[in-house]
C-alpha cells in the first residue's frame, strides 16, 4: 500500500518506518527542512532503540521517503496519517491547530477518494472537525462530490519500546463509521495482527476516548501507588512488600504499581489534563483525575522535601549528584520529567548539581536555562561516577540499567557524604545500610 505520514515526530517516524518495514511504500512529510534533510541521510532526531536501523534499511530499500511537499505526499498515496503534535493549552485542553492545519492542506491537495487517519492524540470530536476542515477546502475547489473518510487510530507506543509495540501490538484500535475506510485500515494492519481479535473496530468517538481513558487509567495507578507509598513512610511500612501483596491479585496485577518520584513524558501529563478539561467543559467534575494530577505534581517534589528534611531548607554551598534526566529509561525525552522539578528546586535553594544521563545529555543542554550551565549551577558530566565527586548526596531520578548495580565502593569513595535519595526504589534499604549508606527511598 502507498501511505503518507504527516509529521515526523515520535509517533509519525515510528509509524512510517514500521509500515515501510512490512513492504508498504511510505512518504513522511514535515515542514522542517533541516529535519527532513537529516532524515534522508538516516539521522534520527530522537532516541528510540531499533528505530535508526529500521529507518536506514527502509530508505536503502526504497520504501521510505521524506519530503516537505504536500504535492509530493498527496500524489504518492490516498491514505494519510496525521501525526503532528497536540501540545496542551494553558487551560489543559489539547491545541489542535496543527492537526486542523494539516486537514486543510489535505483538502487543498487531494484529488481522489482518501482515508485520513487521526494518529495524533486528540479529544473526542476531533475527527468531525478534521472532516469539516477537509470538506471546506474540497467545496471551495468545486469538488463537492469527492468522498473523504476520517478515521481515528490512536497510538499506544511506549517510549523506549515503540518499535516492538508497533510491530507486535497488544491491540490496534480503529474508529470508523465507513466500511470502506475500515477495510483499508484492516488491510494495512493485518500483517501486525494475525490474531484478528487484536484489531478492535469501534465508533470514531469511542476510539478517541479510548486513548485518553487508557493513559489516564495508567496514570491513576501510578498516583495511587505513590499515595500509598507516602502513607507507608508515615506508618513504618515497606511499600515494596505492599506492592507485591496487591500485585499478586490477578484482578490488579503488577503493571504501573511502582512508586517513585512522579510520572512525566509527552503523554500522561498532557492526556490527563486534556481529559480533565473535557470533563469540566461537559459539566462533569473529574474528582479522580484531578486527584491523580495533584498527587503527581506533589510527588515530583518528594525527593526535594526529603533532601531539605535532611540538609535544611537552604542548601548554599552544597553540591548534589543527580542520576537520570529523561522522564524514563529508554528515551531522551525530558518533557515533564521529574528531574526538571528537582533541579529547579535545588538551584533555587542555592545548591549546585552534577547531573548525568546515558542518552539525554544533548536534550538537557537544549532544555536547561542557559544560565544554569554558564554559571556552573548545573554541570553535565561525562560519566555517571563523575556526578558523584564531592557531592553531599546522590539523587536517583531515572531507573536506567547502568544505575541498578553500580560499584558502591566507588560510589561511596567519590561522595563527600554517603547519602542516597532513591526516587525509583532501585536499591534495597537493608543492603544500603550494611554498605554504610544513609538511604532514603519512596515508601521504604
Amino acid at each position: 500500500m502507498n501511505v503518507s505520514i504527516i509529521g515526523t515526530g515520535y509517533v509519525g517516524l515510528v509509524t512510517g518506518a514500521c509500515f515501510a518495514e512490512m513492504g508498504n511504500n511510505v512518504t513522511c512529510l514535515d515542514k522542517d527542512v533541516a529535519k527532513i534533510d537529516s532524515l534522508r541521510q538516516g539521522q534520527i532526531p530522537i532516541h528510540e532503540p531499533g528505530l535508526d536501523t529500521l529507518v536506514e534499511s527502509n530508505i536503502k530499500a526504497g520504501r521510505l521517503h521524506f519530503t516537505t511537499s504536500y504535492e509530493e505526499a498527496v500524489a504518492f498515496a490516498n491514505t494519510y496519517f496525521i501525526a503532528v503534535g497536540t501540545p496542551p493549552n494553558e487551560d489543559g485542553s489539547a491545541d489542535l491547530r496543527h492537526v486542523l492545519a494539516v486537514a486543510s492542506e489535505l483538502g487543498r491537495h487531494v484529488t481522489e477518494y482518501s482515508v485520513i487517519v487521526d494518529k495524533s492524540t486528540v479529544p473526542v470530536g476531533t475527527a468531525d472537525s478534521v472532516k469539516k476542515a477537509v470538506r471546506a477546502e474540497l467545496d471551495r475547489r468545486g469538488l463537492n462530490k469527492l468522498d473523504v473518510d476520517v478515521v481515528s487510530n490512536p497510538e499506544f507506543l511506549k517510549e523506549g519500546d515503540a518499535v516492538n509495540d508497533f510491530m507486535r501490538p497488544e491491540r490496534v484500535v480503529i474508529g470508523s463509521d465507513s466500511d470502506r475506510a475500515a477495510e483499508v485500515m484492516r488491510k494495512l494492519y493485518t500483517p501486525y495482527t494475525r490474531n484478528h481479535e487484536r484489531m478492535l473496530f469501534m465508533g470514531i468517538r469511542d476510539a478517541e476516548m479510548t486513548k485518553y481513558a487508557a493513559n489516564s487509567m495508567l496514570a491513576t495507578r501510578i498516583s495511587f501507588m505513590n499515595e500509598i507509598a507516602n502513607l507507608c513512610e508515615r506508618l513504618g511500612v515497606d511499600v515494596e512488600s505492599v506492592r507485591k501483596g496487591i500485585g499478586s491479585d490477578g484482578r490488579i496485577g503488577y503493571s504501573f504499581l511502582y512508586p517513585g518520584c512522579g510520572y512525566g513524558g509527552s503523554c500522561f501529563p498532557k492526556d490527563v489534563r486534556a481529559l480533565i478539561h473535557t470533563a469540566r467543559e461537559n459539566g462533569i467534575e473529574p474528582m479522580i483525575l484531578a486527584a491523580v494530577e495533584a498527587r503527581n505534581d506533589a510527588q515530583k517534589e518528594r525527593i526535594f522535601s526529603r533532601i531539605t528534611a535532611r540538609f535544611g531548607k537552604r542548601l548554599d554551598g552544597l553540591v548534589f549528584g543527580l542520576w537520570g534526566l529523561a522522564f524514563k529509561p529508554g528515551t531522551d525525552d525530558m518533557r515533564e520529567a521529574p528531574s526538571l522539578v528537582l533541579l529547579q528546586q535545588l538551584v533555587e535553594a542555592g545548591a549546585k548539581v552534577k547531573a548525568y544521563d546515558p542518552v539525554a545529555m544533548e536534550v538537557a543542554r537544549r532544555t536547561f536555562p542557559s544560565d544554569w550551565l554558564k554559571s556552573g549551577k548545573v554541570t553535565l558530566t561525562e560519566h555517571q561516577y563523575d556526578a558523584l565527586d564531592g557531592v553531599a548526596a546522590l539523587a536517583l531520578v531515572t531507573e536506567w540499567k547502568p544505575f541498578r548495580f553500580p560499584d558502591f565502593g566507588v560510589v561511596k569513595k567519590r561522595m563527600q557524604n554517603p547519602v542516597i535519595f532513591d526516587g525509583r526504589n532501585l536499591y534495597d534499604p537493608a543492603e544500603m545500610r550494611t554498605l554504610g549508606f544513609e538511604y532514603f527511598g519512596i515508601g521504604r
